[in-house]
C-alpha cells in the first residue's frame, strides 16, 4: 500500500470543498485512489493536510497521469495560500487498532 499525504494552506474553504467534489465526480471510474482524507487543523482553520491511499506507487503515479488529476492540481493550486508539500510513504505496517 502507498500513501501521498498533501500539505497545504487555503483561506478558501468552500472553494475547497466544491472543487474535491467535482474531482471525486469527474474521476469517478477512471481513479486508482483507493479512499482520501481531505483534514482541517482544529488550531489553524487554514491549515489542510490530504491523505489518499493507493494500492501501489505505481497506481498513484497512474492516477496522477489522468486529465481530470492534472486540471484538479491547476486549479487547487490556485486556491492554495503557497505551494502544497508533498509526503510519499510506502506502508510498512498496516494494524486495525
Amino acid at each position: 500500500m502507498f500513501i501521498q499525504v498533501i500539505e497545504f494552506r487555503s483561506s478558501k474553504p468552500d472553494e475547497i470543498a466544491t472543487l474535491v467534489a467535482g474531482y471525486r465526480e469527474a474521476s469517478a471510474g477512471k481513479s486508482t485512489a483507493r479512499r482520501g482524507l481531505l483534514t482541517r487543523s482544529r488550531d489553524d482553520d487554514r491549515s489542510y493536510v490530504n491523505i489518499v491511499f493507493f494500492d501501489s506507487y505505481e497506481e498513484a503515479m497512474s492516477n496522477s497521469e489522468l486529465p481530470e488529476t492534472s486540471a484538479f492540481a491547476e486549479k487547487m493550486m490556485a486556491l492554495c495560500d503557497g505551494p502544497p508539500t508533498f509526503h510519499n510513504l510506502d506502508v510498512v505496517v498496516d494494524e486495525q487498532m
